[in-house]
């Protein structure tokens, strides 16, 4: 099946977009590049340079790519950076979100799989994190995603779209075979920054708050291997077009793993360990994050399979690697 993905070259959108092209399917991209690479998309494959509010732009890219479904990875999603510019997150995830529906619309295109998140819930109130929890972002970035599910539904009912919503919880690790890996600027996730704590003259990782009620004291996260992650999104899309059924999603093992221990797991593979400085709390992080991904085992027949061992393997080696300056290979 013919496929465009907005966001196709950034971390998940070229993850994914990947297993899709690994299981027959071709993939377009569409990425204005302000955070994805241009290394991440494959030679020969369809590519559009444009911003996810351009509807036309967009539109004579589903034509030209013959898509017959959208995967939409097309977002602004720092927590810290939507806090002090919220409105170019409503405008990019919701606005630009709106603009895709319209060129969906009017290109004919019916099938959607959107890269939605954890943050919707915000603060949870049970562990782990069910679906029907109530959605109560304590952030921009978490209100526009669930805003944009909001108009998803509102589409569905009116027969426009069908579509499944994916609620990522801490996606992590690269690709096994070393091709694709996580390259963000500036980057925020817990296991890259830790392995940039070990680079020569690396800064030591500040750990956000040690005394948190967990069983060492540092947060709990739902770490999910990208891999695992992208084979969700083909059994999602293979019940949208097999059963036109789509729905929610949390995407996560259903475990999670303290700070500390995933700096162990580091310990272990890099064979040192991370310098560490101990910080305060920062506002608005809950203590435990965790899945319940009961709903996609049932429904999707999905089970990640990879350990947090096979995580920081990947994230490790693509480290370890001058593969991920493609830029400079080609």
């Amino acid at each position: 099946m013919r496929l465009l993905a907005t966001g196709g070259a950034g971390y998940v959108g070229s993850h994914v977009s990947a297993a899709f092209r690994a299981s027959g399917h071709e993939v377009a991209v569409y990425d204005d590049l302000s955070s994805g690479h241009e290394w991440a998309i494959p030679p020969g494959t369809p590519f559009t340079r444009g911003d996810v509010r351009d509807t036309s732009r967009l539109e004579a890219a589903l034509r030209s790519s013959r898509a017959e479904g959208v995967l939409h990875f097309a977002a602004k999603c720092l927590v810290g950076e939507s806090v002090l510019k919220p409105d170019l997150y409503f405008d990019i995830n919701v606005v630009g979100g709106a603009s895709l529906l319209r060129a969906m619309e009017r290109a004919g295109v019916k099938r959607l799989l959107f890269s939605s998140t954890a943050s919707v819930y915000g603060n949870p109130q049970t562990s782990p994190i069910p679906e029907d929890h109530p959605l109560n972002p304590v952030n921009p970035y978490g209100e526009s995603k669930r805003d944009f599910e909001n108009l998803l539904a509102a589409a569905a009912r009116a027969g426009a779209v069908r579509y499944a919503s994916l609620r990522y919880f801490n996606a992590a690790g690269c690709a096994e075979d070393g091709s694709l890996g996580e390259d963000h600027d500036p980057e925020t996730h817990l296991i890259p920054n830790a392995l940039r704590a070990l680079l020569p003259g690396g800064a030591p990782l500040t750990v956000f708050g040690r005394d948190w009620p967990t069983r060492d004291g540092t947060c709990v996260r739902d770490y999910l291997h990208v891999e695992d992650l992208a084979d969700a999104h083909l059994r999602a899309w293979d019940r949208l077009c097999r059963d036109g059924e789509g729905g929610v999603f949390n995407l996560g093992t259903g475990t999670g793993s303290t700070v500390l221990e995933v700096l162990e797991a580091i310990r272990n593979e890099a064979g040192r360990k991370v310098p560490v400085s101990f910080g305060p709390r920062r506002d608005g992080d809950p203590a435990v994050l965790v899945a319940s991904n009961v709903r996609a085992r049932r429904i999707l027949g999905w089970t990640p399979c990879r350990s947090l061992a096979d995580i920081v393997r990947t994230a490790w080696n693509w480290g370890q690697t001058p593969i991920k300056n493609v830029e400079r290979r080609r």
